[in-house]
Formats: structure tokens, sequence, C-alpha cells
């Protein structure tokens, strides 16, 4: 009489046998080869007008808030007015939001006017806090098929500990990319960028002598 546990184990068996065969050929035959995700950065800004004034207060950087679609290393591309869509085979090298905190931060150390700078989490007692959002950070199609990039950052200078918004202001730029290649298009983001965070820069600096 056959024994029905063994001859389910042996069912078992061979299906898993037959399962891991099936994987294996597959490996083995390989599928289309995805190409590898290139990792984009940008650059903090590094010029400044003349006459800079120095400041010995100290200033926290927080994290720009953003919407979720940007929350993201995804680089994002707007084609339509009321769609968000991604480039398939580039990100930046991290997170949009955290990667231009590093950016204001650099911006500000670069300007050698001011010593204290530095993000919320290192724990810097701050005399003032530049609260920001990120409202552009796109490349966008433009009418004769090219791409530019679009960036925009609303700021609010906090002074500490009161808590009080001492000034706010908006920049945005936006540049056309030299062509349709992604390397084009992300010059067209650091130049972009560049002209906020110098513009930003030079507004903060005499508000928080």
């Amino acid at each position: 009489m056959r024994n029905p546990v063994l001859n389910r184990r042996k069912m078992l068996l061979g299906t898993s046998a037959l399962g891991l065969s099936a994987v294996g050929l597959s490996a083995c035959a390989g599928g289309p080869l995805r190409t590898p995700v290139k990792l984009f950065q940008l650059s903090p800004k590094s010029t400044f007008p003349d006459g800079l004034p120095e400041t010995s207060r100290q200033l926290i950087i927080e994290q720009p808030t953003a919407a979720a679609g940007l929350r993201t290393p995804r680089i994002a591309v707007v084609r339509s007015r009321l769609r968000l869509e991604y480039f398939a085979d580039a990100n930046w090298i991290d997170d949009a939001p955290a990667m231009v905190q590093t950016l204001i931060v650099e911006s500000f150390e670069a300007t050698q006017k001011i010593v204290s700078v530095g993000r919320e989490s290192i724990g810097l007692r701050a005399d003032y806090q530049l609260k920001t959002e990120l409202r552009e950070f796109q490349a966008e199609t433009t009418s004769d098929g090219g791409f530019q990039a679009h960036t925009r950052l609303n700021i609010k200078l906090v002074k500490m500990p009161q808590r009080t918004i001492v000034d706010a202001s908006d920049f945005e730029s936006v540049l056309p990319a030299k062509t349709n290649n992604i390397d084009d298009i992300i010059e067209a983001f650091d130049d972009a960028l560049g002209s906020v965070l110098k513009r930003m820069v030079a507004w903060t600096m005499p508000r928080i002598v």
C-alpha cells in the first residue's frame, strides 16, 4: 500500500525542483539588460555680491518641505500641466529636499562670512532658523520640444527662541537646457538652483547681522 504522505512529499519535491529549474533556465537565458541608473548631484553656490556682511549669529537650516512628488531621489519632469513624471534612468544622489538642504548649508559656508551654520539635526543653539519650502524642482518641456529646469524656494527667516517670523521671500529661476540630453538638463538644474541659492544667501545675511 502506498504511503500518501510520502507520495505527497515526492510531489512537492518534484514541483520545487521544477520551479528551480525554470528559474535557472530563465537566469541562464537572460532577459534584456536594464540600463544602470545615473546618479546626479548639484553644486553649492560659491560666488556672492561684494560687501556681503559678516555675522556672528548662529543659523539653523531646516530641511525644505515639499510636495510628495518631490520628496524622492527621482528627477521630476512635467510634460503636461496636470501630470508629474520622472526620468527613467536618472536619479539625484539623495531625496531632493535633503540634497537642497545640504547645498543651502554649503552655500552659506562658502561666503566665509558666517561660522555657525548647520542643519537642525546637529543641535546648534540657533539665533535664527531658516524655514524653506521647495515649491518647484522639476524639468519642464517647452513649446519647441526642449526642456527647461524650474526651481523655486519659499523661505521664512525665524528669530529664536521667540519663533517669530522676521521676514519672508520667494526665489525662483527657470533656465533652458542646451539639449535634451540628461547631462545638459542637469546642468540647467545646477544653474537654476545656483541662481536661487545666490539670491537667498544675499537676502538672508544682512537680516541676521
